[in-house]
C-alpha cells in the first residue's frame, strides 16, 4: 500500500490528546437504552459513540440486532448529546442505510473481513464517500487477509481508514474469548505504522475485569485507541453481557491507564524502550505458552510409553531434534551454544514428565 499517511489524517486532524476512544453497547437494544447510556458517556473523553445494529451470531436464534431501526436511534443520540456514531456494517445493504443516516464511522466485523467478496462488496457500496472505515482483523490469524481488506477499500478511494485488533479465535481454551496473538499486530504496525490501530479489549477478554490490563498493553504496544462496550446495566445486556462495562467503570479504566505522552528526548527514550518491553513481555508470555502446549504434548508420549512399555530416552531421535535445531537457530541469529542450553533445558523437563508418567 502506498500514501498511508493520509489514511490518518482524520485522526491527527482531531488533535486528541489521549487515546482515541469508541464506547457504547453490544447491541442497540431499544431507544431508552440507547439514548441513556449515551447521555452517561456524553461529558467523556469518549469520542465516538458504538452500537451494534445487525449482529451477525454465530448460531441463529440469539439475539441479531433490531437492525435498520436503530439507526434512527444512532441519529438522536448525535443530536441530543453531538457526539459522533459509529456501527457495524456486513454487506452493501448496510453500508446503504448507514449512509442514508450519516452515521460518521463504519467498521467491518472480524467475520466480514475473512471474505474478500463481503470486503470488495462494501467497498464498492463506499466508493466516492468520505466515511471513516476501520477494518477489524479477520477471525482466524492472517495478517495478508487483515491487510488484503484494507487494501480493497483504499482502493475503492477511502482515504479515512483503520484497523481494529480484536483478537483471533482459537480451539483451544484460554482466558481469553479471543487469544490477541499481539506479535500479529506489532507486525502490522511495523509494515504500515501510519495506519491508525485500535485496540478492542471487549472482544479480546470476553470478561470485563480483564479489560483494563489488556487496554495498557495495547497503550504500551503504540496503540491509537481503544473500542470498550458499554452498558448502563451490563448483566442485563441482551448480548455479550460479560464484557461490557458501566459507563462509570468505562471512565475509571481511562483514569487508571498509564498514557506516556512525548514532550522531550528523555521522554520519547522512555516511550520506546517501554514500546520494547511491552513487545518481549508479549513474546516471553507466547514462549511460556508454548512450552506448555509442549509439555503437554511429551505428556501423550509418555503415556503411549506406558501403553508398550517402551524407554522414555530415545537418543535418536533427540540427536535429530537438536540437530535441527541448532542449524534452525543460527538462521535466526542464534549461537549453538545458546539453542543448546535451551534445548536440554526443555529435554530434560520432558523427560521428567514422561518419566513420572511411565513410573505411576
Amino acid at each position: 500500500m502506498e500514501n498511508t499517511k493520509e489514511m490518518r489524517a482524520w485522526l491527527d486532524d482531531m488533535g486528541l490528546d489521549h487515546p482515541l476512544v469508541i464506547a457504547g453497547p453490544c447491541s442497540a437494544e431499544t431507544e431508552e437504552q440507547v439514548l441513556r447510556i449515551a447521555h452517561e458517556l456524553k461529558d467523556t473523553d469518549v469520542n465516538y459513540y458504538r452500537a451494534g445494529i445487525w449482529k451477525p451470531r454465530t448460531r441463529p436464534g440469539n439475539f441479531e440486532g433490531v437492525g435498520a431501526l436503530g439507526l434512527k436511534w444512532l441519529q438522536k443520540v448525535k443530536a441530543e448529546t453531538g457526539m459522533k456514531t459509529c456501527t457495524e456494517v456486513a454487506n452493501a445493504a448496510h453500508v446503504k442505510l448507514a449512509l442514508e443516516h450519516d452515521i460518521d464511522l463504519l467498521w467491518i466485523g472480524a467475520r466480514s473481513t475473512v471474505s474478500p467478496f463481503i470486503i470488495q462488496e462494501i467497498a464498492d457500496a463506499l466508493e466516492g464517500t468520505d466515511k471513516i472505515v476501520l477494518v477489524k482483523n479477520p477471525v482466524n490469524p492472517d495478517l495478508s487477509l487483515w491487510l488484503g481488506g484494507i487494501e480493497r477499500l483504499h482502493k475503492a478511494g477511502i482515504k479515512k481508514l483503520g484497523a481494529i485488533h480484536r483478537g483471533f479465535s482459537t480451539y483451544e481454551k484460554t482466558k481469553y474469548r479471543n487469544i490477541p496473538e499481539w506479535q500479529i499486530a506489532i507486525e502490522f504496525q511495523n509494515k504500515f505504522p501510519d495506519i491508525p490501530l485500535i485496540n478492542d479489549p471487549s472482544h479480546i477478554t470476553g470478561n470485563r475485569e480483564m479489560i483494563l490490563d489488556v487496554s495498557q498493553t495495547a497503550l504500551d504496544l503504540n496503540f491509537d485507541g481503544l473500542m470498550i462496550e458499554t452498558h448502563h446495566d451490563p448483566d442485563k445486556a441482551w448480548s455479550d453481557a460479560a464484557q461490557q462495562v458501566t459507563p462509570s467503570k468505562l471512565v475509571q479504566i481511562m483514569r487508571d491507564l498509564r498514557i506516556r505522552k512525548e514532550t522531550d528526548t528523555e521522554t520519547e527514550y522512555n516511550i520506546k524502550l517501554s514500546n520494547l518491553r511491552a513487545q518481549i513481555d508479549v513474546i516471553d508470555n507466547q514462549l511460556i505458552e508454548t512450552l506448555g502446549k509442549r509439555m503437554k504434548v511429551s505428556d501423550g508420549i509418555g503415556e503411549l510409553k506406558k501403553q508398550k512399555n517402551v524407554a522414555v530416552l530415545q537418543s535418536n531421535r533427540w540427536n535429530q531434534i537438536l540437530g535441527a535445531m541448532i542449524l534452525e537457530g543460527e538462521s535466526k541469529g542464534l549461537s549453538e551454544e545458546f539453542v543448546l542450553r535451551m534445548f536440554k533445558a526443555i529435554h530434560q523437563e520432558s523427560i521428567n514428565h514422561q518419566e513420572k508418567i511411565v513410573n505411576s
